[in-house]
């Protein structure tokens, strides 16, 4: 088992580091659902405002919805959802099993930008896979940039994890 040595405490980050993503496949399903431009307002490393918005709780998901609609009026909530939510892929039982090993000798809590649209898919990802929110299980406690309002690499994320959970910074 891995020995962190000092080491108490760990945050972890969902997409990418947990379950696995892939932004390529919110992109072309939305260019398949007529969303032609979606690379020009969104992609990994920019996007419009309108999605650090809905990532920092101040754009509401039907809000987002509206805004895509505006670019293809023709779609329904339930297509802009299944496009977005493309890129949420698997939860491997290997990084699951990881975390219960982790979890015996350190505190684990959970930092990720994320709305709400894809909290309640990851959610169901989890649901179907392990029966439970495993999530609840693992992780002391869980942050999602739409609910705190703020997002990483910002330091106040940061900032108000520690802080939230008397952890010491470096």
């Amino acid at each position: 088992m891995l020995n962190l040595t000092g080491i108490k405490n760990i945050i972890f980050d969902l997409g990418g580091v947990i379950l696995n993503i892939d932004y390529n496949k919110t992109a072309n399903a939305f260019k398949r659902i007529g969303v032609a431009n979606f690379d020009d307002i969104y992609s990994q490393a920019n996007q419009d405002q309108v999605f650090d918005k809905l990532e920092i709780g101040e754009l509401t998901s039907v809000e987002f919805r509206e805004y895509i609609k505006e670019i293809v009026p023709s779609l329904s909530y339930r297509d802009i959802d299944k496009a977005w939510n493309a890129m949420l892929l698997d939860l491997p039982a290997l990084r699951i099993e990881l975390l219960k090993k982790l979890k015996k000798n350190y505190r684990l809590f959970l930092l990720s930008n994320t709305n709400e649209i894809h909290i309640k898919a990851f959610q169901k990802i989890i649901q179907s896979s392990y029966g439970e929110n495993i999530f609840d299980v693992i992780f002391e406690n869980q942050y999602y940039s739409s609910e705190m309002g703020m997002r990483k690499p910002n330091s106040d994320c940061f900032q108000f994890v520690l802080e939230k959970n008397s952890l010491d910074s470096f």
